[in-house]
């Protein structure tokens, strides 16, 4: 007897229908156990991609068909992510802007439409996940036609489509933030994303290290399981994808010269170009050192190949690391690079946002204090209490004592050249109205510049974290335009030294006042580095400065009166790495000596530098500082500031003690 034509319309596999295992719906059982049975396809990533992947107008610079062949170093990395080879943990510090993210994007492609799995995606913080669901997943299922029939819309009812999971046939991805333990640990993962590891906190919600908590949950698919981890790198030291980079084998990408086919990975000391010239940037090969035109990138590009320059401690770990020196035509440009560098230079924050940002490299804190007798052999003469005549604003740093208040006067020129201009205690303390006053008097006085002139304070920060109600009150008495409040907080990973002003309460004749002082935030370490590294530098003799020699942008100038004690403090820390309770490395200031207070009023008086504008004022408002007070402008491409003016040697160091006589 023929089986029912109902039974027959469901045979798709000969030999296999219901009436043959015995009961309904038997095949539709049997065909999908064996799909879990198929291997996994051999389709690699980068070909998934140049046939399926399409890039949104919205999501993307260069809309349309994904090509692997317009970022030829992303093909290996991409295929090591295939199902079909056996590396387990591919780890890629690199630059910014050099199609990482996009290559993360197609292995998550890749996954839902050729490998289905439980995958993981990880970003910084869960808002930046949802943020990334919405500017990047959502357009890349949109616009690919395989992707859109495998996850349903949001709008469905039970499609299992929401911001931060997207469940498919067979697996489902999960995104979350590394601030969230709860995100981390929520499901098991065969593949794991782990993005911009370096931004990640110490520890999510208390619980550890959020890379170990993530990589935990694909421990159980063994040698099937992939992790991507992706950042641009921070802090040497402290770095995560350095870390991983290091303990890889460390690939660089090799292209060849156009002249000499002499194979090599691009270094930023082998670009080259005329000074204050950033237009003539070409590469010089370093086997003929012929220079290498912009347009040879993209053939170079094509013929290059990945090398592993070191052994890994892990066999199944790969390393790569790329700068933007490799960035194709179009993109980031050598002449930018070349640009932004000497854009750069003078400053720590965008010394360190070149390094790594464009060269995909750490940055490295020097934190080892000056010795400060050498200091003492480098100071310099000129007229006591006069502002030396390249000085262009004034700033103060206040550290509130016990029993007094300390100023340090700070004069300061182009590319952040700066003088001691004028150290005071006022004594008293915070609790005497005397002190303040002479504090408020500091505000009015001015002091004789070498030009003739005249000058005040441009800002005056002043520490908070001792008597913070007082300082706030005297703050708002004498007006924030001229002061600023300011509280200093350790750690090099904010992406601003200074941050502010916010609105906080404050205590003023015994009555709170909500939002009635403003509070600026200091990241003391990153200035503290920067002073230590100014005070290293190299300078030209005394002779050659006579002779007309620039001092590198940054020096500090010390008079002769600065006695040793002043010397010993502001010499009085040192950086050094320290191990948390959960093991993590951790970079910590820690004093030599009890008294510190000038280099806490160098920061502060630095900060207000910052507050100033002066890191980011153009050469029209240096210049307008320049015709103010009839100084020439230097020349050389650094237009830095010159030497002070030098006088007869003070034969006794000075320190001036002010009482509760001064000004009067």
């Amino acid at each position: 007897m023929s089986a029912p034509s109902s039974t027959a319309s469901r045979r798709s596999d000969p030999g296999l229908d219901d009436d043959l295992v015995g009961f309904d719906g038997s095949a539709a059982l049997i065909r999908a156990w064996l799909r879990g049975l198929r291997p996994d396809p051999d389709l690699t990533v980068s070909s998934w991609a140049d046939r399926h992947r399409k890039l949104a107008s919205r999501a993307s610079a260069e809309p349309g068909q994904y090509r692997t062949a317009r970022t030829p170093y992303m093909r290996e990395i991409m295929d090591r992510l295939s199902p079909g080879d056996p590396t387990q943990r591919i780890v890629f510090m690199k630059a910014a802007q050099v199609g990482a993210t996009e290559a993360g994007n197609n292995w998550i492609g890749f996954v839902i439409h050729q490998a289905p799995g439980p995958m993981l995606a990880v970003q910084p913080t869960v808002e930046l996940a949802k943020r990334n669901s919405r500017q990047r997943i959502d357009p890349l299922i949109d616009e690919s036609p395989e992707l859109r029939e495998r996850v349903k819309p949001a709008r469905s009812r039970d499609a299992g489509n929401t911001m931060l999971s997207k469940e498919f046939a067979g697996g489902i991805l999960i995104m979350t933030g590394a601030n969230s333990a709860v995100g981390l640990r929520s499901t098991p993962a065969r593949y794991i994303f782990l993005d911009e590891v370096d931004a990640y906190p110490a520890s999510a919600d208390e619980e550890g290290d959020p890379v170990t908590l993530a990589e935990a949950r694909s421990l159980t698919f063994a040698h099937r399981r992939k992790v991507f981890l992706v950042s641009t790198p921070t802090i040497r030291g402290l770095s995560r994808i350095e870390r991983e980079f290091e303990a890889s084998d460390q690939r660089r990408f090799f292209v060849p010269c156009p002249h000499c086919d002499a194979m090599q990975w691009l270094k930023f000391d082998r670009l080259r170009w005329e000074k204050g010239r950033p237009e003539t940037a070409e590469y010089h090969c370093e086997g003929c050192d012929m220079p290498i035109a912009e347009h040879h990138k993209t053939r170079m590009l094509e013929r290059g190949e990945w090398r592993a320059t070191a052994t890994a401690t892990d066999p199944t770990t790969v390393g790569y690391h790329l700068s933007a020196l490799y960035s194709p035509v179009g993109w980031l440009s050598w002449q930018r690079i070349a640009r932004a560098h000497e854009a750069a230079r003078g400053s720590d924050e965008a010394m360190r946002a070149f390094r790594n940002t464009i060269l995909g490299e750490t940055w490295m804190e020097t934190g080892e204090a000056p010795d400060w007798q050498r200091l003492a052999d480098r100071r310099e003469s000129w007229v006591s209490g006069t502002v030396p005549e390249r000085s262009l604003f004034l700033t103060a740093g206040a550290d509130v004592q016990k029993d007094r208040i300390e100023v340090d006067v700070w004069a300061w020129g182009r590319g952040l050249e700066s003088w001691l201009v004028d150290h005071l205690v006022l004594e008293g303390g915070p609790g005497d109205p005397a002190c303040w006053q002479q504090l408020t008097d500091l505000l009015g006085r001015t002091w004789a510049h070498g030009s003739g002139q005249r000058m005040t304070l441009a800002r005056l920060a002043i520490d908070t974290g001792y008597e913070t109600s007082a300082v706030y009150a005297w703050s708002r008495q004498v007006g924030f335009a001229q002061v600023a409040p300011v509280k200093g907080v350790e750690g090099f990973a904010r992406t601003s030294p200074v941050t502010g002003p916010t609105y906080v309460d404050a205590t003023v004749a015994g009555k709170r006042l909500r939002r009635g002082a403003r509070l600026w935030t200091v990241a003391t370490s990153t200035f503290k580095a920067e002073t230590y590294r100014f005070l290293r530098q190299d300078r030209p003799t005394r002779e050659e400065q006579a002779a007309g020699a620039l001092c590198p942008p940054g020096t500090i100038h010390l008079p002769d009166w600065a006695d040793g004690e002043w010397l010993k403090q502001l010499t009085a820390e040192q950086l050094v790495t320290v191990r948390t309770k959960r093991g993590f490395a951790r970079l910590e200031w820690q004093k030599l000596r009890e008294r510190n207070e000038a280099l806490d009023t160098r920061v502060y008086a630095r900060a207000a530098a910052w507050i100033a504008g002066a890191d980011r004022w153009p050469e029209a408002r240096w210049a307008d500082l320049e015709a103010q007070l009839g100084v020439a402008k230097q020349d050389g491409p650094e237009a830095g500031p010159g030497t002070p003016v030098h006088v007869e040697r003070r034969t006794s160091p000075r320190r001036r003690t002010v009482r509760s006589s001064y000004m009067r």
